[in-house]
């Protein structure tokens, strides 16, 4: 399409759903172009008894395994962390645990306060009614009143904690701990035409009762209704510019395959700290030979995984299995930096409830605690739905090495180069990785589980891609200014996890999206002069 248009966002998940929304109001003909499609509630997984087959399979977390025409491979033999994402509308979001706490304050200070890494442009203040604004869109669940983080006030009680919680909560007692419900992006009420949550199942194989909040059943109505064009199966391979080295627009492969032009006066990529970077290489040109905005050798650089330390036990009594939200209290105990422990920053740990039967038996298999033969079912029912445990998100430090570039063979399904990630665990995360173990296995034994397992780190645990196209006020150091707009280009802007200068230790997608509704109200604010 040649016609141009006021706004081009590239990719129609969390952050470009939220940054289409709100740019809603300013009446410019904005158009979204998304790889994927939508996805029919009534096929997800859970609608069917085959659900454990299928998050396995067509629903596994990894484009490299499900690997259907919209997803793109990722080369990444050299990370012992795997990519895990989504594809489509409402992106990752269709798949997320609806976990959805915030950066903490201190987050945004790391140089200042422990000499590490490097400070936001933004602070927690700046952000906090935008993430106000989000909680509303999206409808979270949570308890006023959590002693480790700033005030806020969620639009629904939290979820209950079940016979998990409860236990956990006990032993957490125990031990002096902090603990307190998790702030979910699941509706415990019924809340702007979703139902609340009846425990279908586990969240993370798409929810079809609407109850977790999906940026496609959140934002996508609201901005198409306000006039926002969204297009599906447009996979977008590189970015123009003009002779002022401006960004002009697009080129794309529509869903035939053919390759289009779409014009644009402003251009807005959110598409995950894995995307954006591939996208920004492979616009490389004789203005721009290292790639898009990246005078400063920044883009794809300081990627941030949170390095997951999954530990579980099992009790003796049956709990919630799969029969609820996974997610249903964190603690911060560990979050600060606490010099005596050998190691920066900190952990946010967070309980899990269990497994459903058949990933619990595969699971049980791979660690030697189901044996063939007499004693088989035995040993299955004496596990199956007693599982207790945690994952320890730990902080991941920004490094120069651990970068995505393009991979010089493999391809998508469109020839477009795929991203190659090269990535190593630091020290420090080690430290932090090995201390989390030995707290989850303190916190497991005051719990009473026993046949204690560990995944250390949790091998597809690469949900979060942060830090690859980050924010700062110096042009040599960062490919974003403090509002979002690219040093080199001044009409490109990005809003999703690849803005992240660190990655505190906590899931992303509340922060993410309240960084676009930021960046935004800034374009908004700043319309006038937005090119100065």
């Amino acid at each position: 399409m040649k016609d141009t248009v006021d706004v081009l966002i590239v990719g129609a998940g969390a952050s470009g759903a939220a940054v289409a929304w709100s740019l809603a109001d300013t009446k410019m003909r904005i158009v979204c172009l998304e790889q994927g499609g939508w996805t029919d509630p009534s096929r997800y997984p859970t609608t069917g008894r085959d659900w454990e087959a299928r998050v396995l399979a067509d629903f596994h977390a990894s484009p490299n395994v499900r690997g259907r025409r919209e997803d793109y491979p990722v080369s990444e033999d050299t990370s012992p962390i795997k990519v895990v994402n989504f594809n489509g509308v409402g992106g990752s979001t269709i798949l997320y645990a609806a976990h959805f706490p915030r950066l903490q304050p201190s987050d945004f200070r790391v140089r200042t306060l422990d000499g590490v890494a490097d400070d936001w442009p933004v602070d927690y203040q700046t952000l906090a009614p935008f993430f106000a604004e989000n909680d509303r869109m999206m409808g979270v669940s949570g308890l006023p009143g959590d002693p480790a983080s700033p005030s806020q006030d969620p639009v629904m009680p939290p979820l209950a904690l079940g016979r998990s919680g409860t236990r956990v909560a006990q032993a957490m007692n125990r031990l002096g701990w902090h603990w307190w419900p998790s702030d979910t992006s699941v509706a415990t009420t019924d809340y702007e035409g979703r139902a609340r949550c009846v425990n279908l199942g586990l969240c993370v194989s798409g929810c079809a009762q609407g109850a977790k909040a999906s940026a496609d059943i959140t934002y996508w109505p609201a901005a198409r209704r306000a006039g926002v064009e969204l297009r599906t199966h447009c996979r977008v391979s590189r970015i123009e510019t003009n002779e002022h080295g401006m960004a002009s627009g697009v080129v794309y492969f529509d869903a035939a395959g053919i390759e289009r032009f779409q014009a644009a006066e402003l251009v807005i990529l959110a598409c995950n700290g894995v995307g954006t970077p591939r996208l920004l290489l492979n616009s490389a040109s004789g203005r721009f030979p290292k790639g898009l905005a990246n005078s400063s050798d920044q883009v794809g650089r300081n990627l941030m995984f949170h390095p997951c330390t999954n530990v579980y036990g099992y009790v003796d009594e049956v709990l919630d299995a799969n029969r609820a939200p996974p997610l249903c209290l964190w603690s911060k105990e560990f979050y600060e930096t606490d010099a005596a422990r050998g190691f920066v920053r900190g952990y946010m740990m967070q309980f899990i409830r269990g497994a459903g039967p058949v990933s619990e038996a595969i699971q049980m298999a791979s660690k030697d605690l189901l044996p063939w033969g007499i004693g088989h079912h035995q040993a299955f029912r004496g596990h199956n739905g007693r599982r207790i445990g945690l994952n320890a998100l730990c902080e991941d430090l920004p490094e120069a090495h651990n970068r995505v570039t393009l991979d010089p063979e493999l391809t998508d399904s469109d020839g477009i180069p795929a991203p190659r990630v090269d990535y190593t665990i630091s020290e420090n995360s080690r430290r932090m990785m090995e201390h989390a173990e030995a707290r989850a296995r303190e916190f497991l034994a005051e719990a009473g589980a026993t046949d204690i397992c560990v995944n250390s780190p949790f091998h597809y645990g690469g949900w979060h891609l942060l830090g690859t196209a980050r924010m700062g006020n110096d042009p040599a150091t960062s490919v974003v200014n403090g509002w979002g707009r690219a040093h080199d280009v001044k009409n490109l802007f990005i809003v999703d996890g690849s803005l992240f200068v660190t990655s505190g230790g906590v899931n992303p997608t509340s922060t993410i999206q309240a960084l676009a509704l930021y960046v935004a109200d800034q374009i908004k604010q700043r319309l006038a002069t937005l090119f100065d």
